[in-house]
């Protein structure tokens, strides 16, 4: 990989994993289009510490002040009632589906998974499954003219049960084309959370689960095209682009439909289902050497 590649897939990482459009479905499209190897999984997995880094001092008050609660409520029992120890409590609870099903999942996921066709299917259908879920949450936020608005759950009221839920929707994720936070926020919508809470919770169930990843897939950094000096290169750009994406993305989110990126998605998976049956693409572009 050379240091120009390496620049542009850090600067694709970090544009693309706080929006639900799927990093590593455009990771992997970006280097098919520019007839690059694919970087692979453990390219994806490590360059995301870069983005999580973004996350964790986008959202270090937070961070700190759950953490802090949740040590604290393993020695004080008055403490387990607090909203902040049962928030630690609850990420860890919904980072058990994409543990179990990333470990039993990870030849799939490393192989048949990065196919080209099914990344442009679930660029599309979840795609519309977002665009479902948005609209049931303006609907719910506007009323209408025989109802009034309903008002949206927010992370205080949050419970093991939809901890659990959103933590599968996130574990679909380990399908490039899926999407974390659109997979995760969808399903927060659907369960009747406000954009801003499903957005929070999304970024803050992907902590342990990408930094995990990324760890495990260091040992593979430096096998085949890829190797470590433009692996960390890419980290640092998907860091510095990635912090000023959430902060956009959260400001974003509490004023403005998800809609635009729907459209997006189901026009770029459209766009790679014609070009696959062309034969301009193929469905397995750069995999034999990635």
């Amino acid at each position: 990989m050379s240091w120009f590649e390496s620049f542009i897939l850090g600067l694709v990482q970090g544009l693309t994993e706080f929006l639900p459009i799927s990093s590593s479905a455009h990771l992997r499209l970006t280097a098919a289009f520019a007839g690059w190897h694919d970087p692979g999984a453990a390219f994806t997995a490590i360059t995301q510490i870069g983005t999580e880094a973004a996350v964790l001092i986008y959202f270090r008050k937070d961070i700190v002040r759950i953490i802090s609660a949740w040590g604290r409520s393993l020695v004080n029992k008055e403490m387990r009632q607090d909203h902040d120890a049962q928030m630690g409590w609850l990420v860890i609870v919904g980072s058990i589906p994409i543990g179990v099903l990333g470990i039993t999942l990870k030849d799939a996921i490393e192989g048949p998974f990065r196919d080209l066709r099914l990344i442009a299917t679930t660029l599309i259908v979840l795609g519309i499954v977002l665009g479902f879920a948005d609209r049931l949450a303006a609907r719910d936020e506007s009323g209408g003219r025989h109802r009034a608005a309903k008002q949206r759950k927010t992370l205080t009221d949050l419970g093991v049960k939809d901890g659990l839920l959103f933590g599968f929707c996130q574990a679909m994720a380990l399908i490039p084309g899926v999407s974390r936070s659109g997979a995760t926020i969808s399903g927060g919508l659907f369960m009747g959370y406000t954009r801003e809470a499903a957005a929070r919770y999304s970024f803050l169930l992907a902590i342990p689960a990408v930094l995990a990843s990324g760890v495990f897939e260091l040992k593979d950094a430096g096998e085949g095209h890829v190797s470590w000096p433009p692996t960390i290169f890419a980290t640092l750009i998907a860091f510095v682009v990635g912090y000023a994406v959430i902060a956009w993305f959260m400001k974003f989110i509490t004023t403005k439909s998800f809609m635009p990126f729907v459209i997006y998605r189901v026009l770029l998976g459209a766009a790679l289902f014609v070009l696959v049956g062309m034969g301009v693409l193929s469905p397995h572009a750069g995999e034999s050497a990635g």
